[in-house]
């Protein structure tokens, strides 16, 4: 009984802090002015070749190379060397 009373005397107290605390603060604007800053690229040429460079994933970049498993098979294009795995996609490298 003496905790019911105690916590809706609480209750009664805390109850105008979060109305002032709610009503003050909102987030609902906040995406709407970012969005409205974020500059448009005007020329897409320039995009393109840096996408093409930073589509190849997946590959490890190493200064030595290794052969992890049975699948793992050597390839020499354009000048460096690759480990490419038929079994493990992750075990892909490439020397320099």
């Amino acid at each position: 009984m003496f905790f019911a009373t105690a916590t809706n005397a609480l209750r009664s107290r805390l109850l105008p802090l979060r109305l002032t605390a709610t009503a003050t603060r909102s987030f609902t604007s906040v995406p709407n002015t970012l969005s409205a800053r974020l500059p448009v690229p005007r020329i897409l040429g320039a995009i393109t070749p840096l996408q093409q460079q930073t589509q190849m994933r997946g590959m490890k970049v190493r200064a030595s190379v290794k052969k992890l498993c049975d699948g793992c098979m050597s390839v020499r294009r354009k000048g460096r060397l690759y480990i490419i795995c038929s079994k493990n996609q992750k075990h892909k490298q490439r020397q320099g």
